[in-house]
């Protein structure tokens, strides 16, 4: 791990295979293509133009600097630049359980399939738990993310049905409007 940014706050984390970094101005281009993957964005109510990625960018940096952790750039050296991002934020306000952290991701289908969101969450919540001195993580996602909630269970996390929610930014008859939530506390 090196400390990276201003003030030394979000550092680089590695894995055997993937870094773990701050954005650079040359993410954009690339985490606007994922964010308008028809693919990527399935349990998602829709595309994100490229000044909403922008936007995230922008506030996945503001995290770093307010938390010291944040919504990592993927990297996987030697083969991409920018795979998507995984890391831990804070849950919005308007989220029935906040104040809370997540650990969240989102990848390029190439890098699904491959270990490389398991890979990189298990280093962000061992971040979390360790650097961080959180006490719980939690995710959530729509009902219907088989692959997201597999993921979930694969890093240890418990499925936790009394914290079901209507996401409150989701039309109410949406079929992703329905949320499940998982919880994992520190070891």
């Amino acid at each position: 791990m090196t400390a990276d940014g201003p003030g030394g706050r979000g550092p680089t984390l590695e894995t055997e295979r993937l870094l773990l970094r701050r954005w650079r101005p040359s993410d954009r281009e690339p985490f606007a293509r994922i964010n308008a993957d028809p693919v990527v964005m399935e349990h998602f109510p829709g595309l994100q133009s490229p000044q909403v990625s922008y936007e995230m960018m922008a506030s996945f940096e503001e995290g770093f600097e307010r938390d010291g952790f944040g919504l990592w750039a993927v990297e996987i050296p030697g083969e991409t630049q920018l795979a998507g991002f995984v890391g831990l934020t804070r849950v919005a306000e308007d989220i029935p359980f906040a104040p809370a952290v997540e650990v969240g991701w989102r990848l390029t289908p190439t890098a699904w399939g491959r270990g490389i969101a398991f890979e990189a969450a298990v280093r962000a919540l061992d971040f979390g738990f360790g650097c961080a001195g959180l006490d719980e993580i939690v995710a959530y996602t729509a009902v219907g993310n088989v692959r997201s909630r597999r993921l979930m269970e694969r890093l240890g996390m418990r499925y936790d049905p009394a914290a079901d929610f209507d996401h409150p930014r989701i039309r109410s008859d949406s079929p992703l409007a329905r949320h499940v939530v998982y919880r994992l506390r520190r070891p």
